[in-house]
């Protein structure tokens, strides 16, 4: 019987590519997505995954859109803790309401999603948590320091919660990626891509959403059992851990 798998703003950029991914490995897939209509209606036609709409940053939200994805799909077996957003400045100018969106959203989402699915996985002894951070959690960034809190302290999740379900068959995992050519990169002008951020690249080149589906689809597996707390760095060597 195919595992269910859910992945967080999984209807565009890398979240999309996951999707497909492991959909195109067996599994039964559902995303989540947060506002943009038009673009998961266009994924649903598209890969025919069913997409549902909740903010992740809402816990009761969280409750009833994985309740209703259990009775519509069965049990979640794997869960993408994938969405994000950015509201990038420098801390000086930072609001209170630039820090707690990002902060909520991008951090307390690994708590309001996981939590609804963690006491299944461990009476079914069976669990695949893969939270997706990023190269400046780990470096940090100008004008994101609010960004880069959350995707350290998704770093810092998948740390302690992999300690504590290591014995049940549940394995809590994190990917780091580098620079990936989605939307939000894209959005970059050319020239500032190709002077400052693609030089900084070892592989010199930006990578692609499909990459890191790859390596969610290998997380995912029942054989990667014996990689649990791990950081994986998709990065093309731009930062080493």
């Amino acid at each position: 019987m195919a595992r269910v798998a859910l992945v967080t703003g999984g209807t565009r950029g890398i979240g999309a590519a996951i999707s497909k991914a492991l959909k195109a490995a067996g599994y039964k897939v559902a995303a989540t997505y947060g506002g943009n209509d038009a673009a998961a209606e266009k994924f649903r036609a598209e890969t025919g995954i069913p997409a549902y709409k909740w903010d992740v940053a809402s816990f009761d939200a969280c409750v009833a859109g994985i309740k209703q994805v259990e009775a519509d799909i069965g049990p979640i077996d794997v869960l993408v803790n994938n969405a994000g957003i950015t509201r990038d400045t420098a801390f000086h100018k930072m609001t209170l309401q630039q820090w707690n969106e990002v902060i909520n959203t991008n951090l307390g989402s690994l708590f309001n999603m996981t939590r609804q699915v963690i006491e299944g996985m461990r009476a079914r002894k069976f669990g695949r948590i893969i939270n997706i951070s990023s190269i400046n959690g780990q470096k940090g960034q100008f004008g994101q320091v609010n960004y880069s809190a959350a995707k350290a302290g998704d770093i810092g999740f998948t740390k302690a919660l992999a300690l504590e379900n290591a014995k049940g068959g549940i394995t809590v995992n994190v990917i780091a990626p580098g620079y990936i050519n989605t939307e939000m990169v894209q959005a970059v002008p050319k020239d500032v891509l190709e002077k400052n951020v693609i030089p900084q690249i070892p592989v010199n080149r930006l990578g692609e959403p499909e990459e890191i589906a790859r390596a969610v689809v290998f997380l995912a597996a029942d054989d990667a059992g014996f990689i649990t707390g791990s950081t994986l760095t998709v990065n093309g060597g731009q930062y080493h851990v």
